[in-house]
């Protein structure tokens, strides 16, 4: 591990961070030190490398509270989903992003997530977003090889500067670029029904937005979808437990 950080004095009116920006280490030793952070402190560690989060500014927090909204919304209408906002994701050895919003389908529903005893989301979400503003390059390079490496299934980057997004699906190969339809909406394959105009992602109010996901929520798609999931949840249910009281895998 290299630490750049050694060697600090402690002083009681100002908390000693155990890392700086760009130390290497491995996600366990990330993980430990993190504890020893003071509440609201937020860092990450993407490819083995420490990032440390700026202040975050109103610019970021609009389309954040906005992707929030519209996740929450198509989980309301479709069981056995979760959405997170900026939970610890521990995906691999070398990383441990908090990804802004997450949305994943429930273990229980054949999810690819679990969680552990402490709270932290462990594997990979099935749909990962992060608002890029400052952070642009790293969420379209490291973050992202990070997230297609550990088997993210849906990448969801937004882009404040130029209004825009850049969507991801898994294909056989990684990662490949989600396009839009020639109405300009973009429709998860992941999960379906969940449409988005990225204009709407930044106007003044949600109403357009919402109305173009309510058009996907009421779509057959999206129908058949939540019939596979609750046709998924009764499967796993009826199987018989594994010895450390799990449900076993397809």
């Amino acid at each position: 591990m290299h630490m750049t950080s050694a060697n600090r004095v402690s002083r009681p009116d100002r908390p000693v961070i155990p890392f700086q920006n760009g130390d290497h280490m491995d996600q366990k030793t990330f993980h430990r030190l993190y504890l020893q952070t003071p509440e609201g402190f937020k860092a990450e560690l993407i490819g083995g490398i420490v990032y440390l989060a700026s202040p975050t500014k109103f610019w970021h927090g609009e389309p954040h509270a906005r992707a929030v909204h519209w996740l929450h919304t198509y989980k309301d209408q479709t069981e056995g989903l979760r959405v997170f906002d900026n939970a610890t994701n521990i995906l691999a050895e070398d990383s441990e992003p908090q990804p802004d919003v997450s949305l994943l389908i429930n273990p229980e529903c054949g999810g690819q997530t679990t969680f552990s005893d402490e709270g932290y989301v462990i594997g990979p979400a099935e749909l990962v977003i992060e608002i890029a503003l400052s952070s642009a390059n790293i969420d379209l390079h490291a973050k992202k090889r990070d997230y297609e490496k550990a088997g993210v299934r849906e990448y969801l980057v937004i882009l404040v500067d130029s209004q825009s997004v850049a969507w991801f699906v898994r294909g056989k190969k990684g990662f490949t670029a989600l396009k839009a339809g020639a109405d300009g909406v973009y429709r998860s394959r992941v999960f379906p029904g969940l449409w988005l105009e990225v204009a709407t992602m930044f106007e003044d109010s949600s109403r357009r937005m919402m109305e173009v996901l309510g058009k996907g929520l009421t779509s057959d798609e999206h129908a058949t979808f939540v019939e596979k999931i609750a046709a998924r949840a009764k499967k796993i249910k009826r199987r018989p437990p594994t010895e450390n009281g799990s449900h076993a895998a397809d």
